[in-house]
Order: structure tokens, then sequence, then C-alpha cells
């Protein structure tokens, strides 16, 4: 098995190479050739090979963490809070329940937040591992890569302040004469928050004996991987009624598809897309957001010139950068609708004009009744809150694929 870091360097070094053969085409006087495309292809499959290599050993290294109960990204909350009592009052919890704290336990508790615990054993969880948890949600969240989060201890109603500039502009004034009144518009937008369920994580006793697992470790990474994945369903297309306004139902068209295209998109329809949105906001760092499926027909497409527009991710003078289409970056959200009829199938803009608002506290429950211990199992519930909203929804526009 090659390591999985030279395979990194190995697609290094062809996107790299990628990238200079496109730069070479566009010199003056040059032309993209047949040769050119067939050198292009080629290099691309070989990235694509490496791909496959390094997911398979990743997917392997996964497993193993598993297994041991590791994870890279809970490595982050373990080294914050490795000599925090907080960290291990939630690991006493996670074993033993309520009953497994002592007095002077509960009043370290106490003193750093409220607790429900109540029949069904409710643990609100401290603020230090709160915020950790919450951090690892980024890991199964393509709208936290990219939109703007923020953190509220209470979840009341709240309205953030909007105010679009782009159509503003001074004036050239005589001399003597006086400056004319342009008052910013201002507006709000709701960005409420709404209570996510993690469903009920079921854990051998056993796991729970063994004093050799990191039990806080893997209860948490479960509750991200859950709480994750159903947020970011609803950052992206939740309707704004009784759930977060995602970022693809808040947009405004960009391109509509013409005839025909029900399941595709064309470098034209690229081109409209881009151009959409305000060269300020372009200038601002402006990326595509979109699935897996549609960014592998994206992948395809070439200019009037014959050129592919899209390129691997490689290294710049800023260091790494992503893959990127017609040169903007590129983020994979598979919660973006695939192309079909009337889908809004493909975002672009400055995607952190998307605010992702998450309330501190998060509550866990243990149950560990008759239902549970009769199979040999403890439950774990998590509940979170969290909302979003786009604040400028000239920022963000969308490909829309036609109805027929």
């Amino acid at each position: 098995m090659k390591d999985i870091k030279v395979l990194r360097e190995e697609r290094l070094q062809v996107a790299n190479e990628m990238k200079a053969l496109l730069d070479e085409s566009k010199e003056d006087g040059k032309q993209w050739t047949s040769d050119d495309d067939a050198k292009y292809n080629n290099m691309l499959d070989k990235v694509d090979n490496i791909d496959r290599e390094i997911n398979a050993i990743q997917k392997y290294l996964d497993t193993v963490a598993d297994d041991a109960v590791i994870h890279a990204s809970q490595e982050k909350f373990n080294d914050k809070t490795k000599d925090s009592k907080a960290r291990d009052l939630y690991a006493t919890f996670l074993r033993k329940g309520d009953k497994g704290l002592t007095a002077e336990d509960w009043q370290q508790i106490n003193a750093a937040m409220s607790t429900g615990t109540g029949s069904e054993g409710g643990f609100t969880v401290q603020t230090e591992v709160a915020s950790e948890l919450i951090e690892l949600l980024k890991d199964y969240s393509g709208m936290r890569e990219v939109a703007e989060v923020f953190t509220t201890t209470q979840g009341n109603p709240m309205s953030f302040p909007t105010s679009d500039g782009t159509s503003e502009v001074g004036e050239l004034v005589a001399e003597n004469a006086e400056a004319d009144d342009q008052d910013p518009s201002f507006g709000t937008v709701p960005l409420n928050v709404f209570k996510f369920g993690s469903k009920v994580v079921a854990v051998p006793i056993e796991l729970l004996q063994d004093s050799t697992i990191d039990i806080a470790a893997f209860v948490n990474r479960r509750l991200a991987e859950r709480i994750g994945r159903i947020t970011n369903q609803f950052l992206t297309t939740g309707s704004g009624t009784g759930q977060p306004r995602g970022i693809i139902t808040a947009s405004t068209a960009g391109k509509v598809g013409g005839t025909g295209q029900q399941t595709t998109v064309t470098w034209e329809d690229l081109v409209d897309l881009i151009h959409s949105v305000d060269v300020a906001y372009r200038r601002l760092g402006a990326s595509f957001m979109m699935h897996d499926n549609t960014m592998r027909d994206v992948r395809k497409l070439k200019d009037d010139e014959g050129r592919p527009v899209f390129l691997p991710s490689y290294t710049g003078l800023a260091g790494a950068l992503p893959d990127t289409v017609m040169g903007y970056g590129v983020t994979i959200n598979n919660d973006v609708p695939v192309m079909a009829a009337s889908a809004r199938s493909i975002a672009f803009g400055r995607l952190n004009t998307y605010k992702i608002r998450d309330a501190m506290q998060v509550s866990l429950f243990r149950f560990d009744d008759s239902a549970y211990i009769k199979k040999g199992q403890i439950g774990f519930l998590a509940w979170a809150r969290s909302g979003g909203n786009l604040v400028d929804t000239t920022a963000v526009k969308h490909y829309q694929n036609t109805a027929a």
C-alpha cells in the first residue's frame, strides 16, 4: 500500500502540470490542439486514479480509526479539552449516567451552565464541550465550509441587519455646490434557530466499561455525523418556514437553461451565471457550489476554444488551491439538487454571505431503561439548535435547469 502522503504529492505534481498546459495554451498566438486535449485527458485520468487510491486508503484508515475510536477531527477536541475537568465530567456522565457524578461534580457543572437531569438523565453539555461538538459539524457539512458561522448563548428569535450597496454611487460635485443625499437602504432577515436531533445512538455496555476506549470521542463523532448531515440539508434547501432558509432557496436565478436542458448545463450557461453576480462580489471571493454528480458533468465541459473549464486542486503562490471551474473554487455539497427538470442545481457567488447561527446550548440524554438494557445497550440522544439565512440575495445566484 502506497503512503497517502506520497500519493497526494503525486496528485499535486500532475495538477500543476495540467495548469501549466492550460496556461501555455492561453498565450498569444497559441491554440488548444488535439494533442493538448489528449495530454490533458491523460493527466486527468491520472488524477482520478490517484484520487481512487487515496480514497481507498482513507476509507481503510477511517475503518481502523473507527475500531480504535480515533478520528482525525476528534483530535482537535481531545487536544483542546484533554486536561479539562469539563470533559472528564462529560465522559463520566456518558459511562455512568447522572448517578455517577458526585455532589461536587454537580456543583462544578451548575457553576458553568444550567442542567436538566430528570428521569431521562438529561445533561446540558458545558459550553467548552458544546463548542467543540459544534466545531466537529464542519466535517459533515458543505455549508459550514463556506458560510459565516457564529454562536449565541441563547436561542431567542433574531433579525439580522442587511444592506445592499451595489447600486450606490458617489457624485461629481462642482465647486461651491452642495452634495446630494443618498441614504443607504437597510433591511432585516430572520435568523432564528431550530431544534435538530441526532436520533438515539445505541452503544454496547461493553464499550462503556472499557476504560481504554475514548467514549467521549466515540459518542461525539456519531452525534456530529448525524446532526451535521441533517442541518446541512436544511441549510442548503430549507424552505424558511418552520426551518432554516437554505442558500439554494434564498438565492435568485442567474441563468435558466434553454429548452431541453433538464439535466444538462453548458459552458455558456456558466459564463452567464458568473456574470449575473456583481463584479464586486466576484472580486471578493466568489465560488461555485454543486452536487458531486453535477461536478462530474461540469468537469467534461470545454470553452469556445476547446479548453477544459475544470482544473484539479494545485499549489499556488498563496498555498494549496481548491479544484476550480473557470478559475473559481468549487464546494461539493450533495444536498444541492442534482440536475433535473426545474432544479436549482448550481450556486455561484459570495457564499459567505450565508450566515449560520448556532445556539451554544447542546442537550444530551442518556437512556438506560429496560428497552436498552435488555439488549445490553445504553442510548444517547443529542439536541442542538441551529439556523441560517442568506443575508444578501444579490450576492448568490443559481443556475436552474429548464422545466422542459
